[in-house]
């Protein structure tokens, strides 16, 4: 049982932003996408305890993609009759697999950040503001976000250089 803890809190760590991520590309909804994924650690547990899951990554991803048309033939939002290969074209697996996979380290970086600096970072990429708006939200000066999010790219920067410098040297 200790194993089985240890595997599934293995797998949450490393997958639970993904598969959020690959729901919204789904849902739209950040509070459904989360449930979506809570719930599917949920059944894994309860499916582990029972049989063996060869690659828990393709599962835990087949399970929130067929949850996730559940949620959207509950909701009517597609038609009843639409099968996971009808979405094929639409949302293609692999692509929606590696994006989400891409912007789950994105953010993962940017909750790095400097307090103030991300904050100021998210409303100018994240919310769109301009830098006057942003400064006047903040009661700080327009150059002083200027610098914060040119502080807060230079570190994102960084961080991709050494990634990819780790992976390919």
């Amino acid at each position: 049982m200790n194993k089985l803890r240890k595997d599934i809190d293995e797998a949450f760590r490393c997958y639970y932003k993904p598969l959020c991520l690959y729901t919204m590309h789904y849902l739209h909804d950040i509070d459904l996408a989360e449930d979506v994924v809570q719930d599917c650690f949920a059944e894994l547990w309860e499916r582990m305890n029972t049989k063996k899951v060869s690659s828990v990554r393709s599962y835990l991803y087949m399970m929130v993609k067929n949850r996730c048309l559940d949620t959207l033939k509950k909701d009517n939002l597609i038609d009843t009759n639409t099968s996971p290969s009808d979405l094929a074209d639409i949302i293609p697996d692999e692509e929606a697999e590696e994006r989400s996979l891409i912007e789950a380290r994105l953010w993962t970086a940017i909750d790095t950040l400097p307090e103030k600096c991300r904050e100021v970072f998210l409303l100018s990429k994240r919310d769109g503001l301009k830098y006057k708006e942003i400064a006047d939200k903040l009661n700080i000066s327009a150059k002083t976000v200027e610098n914060q999010v040119a502080k807060a790219i230079k570190i994102l920067k960084e961080g991709a250089i050494k990634i990819y410098t780790f992976f390919f040297g």
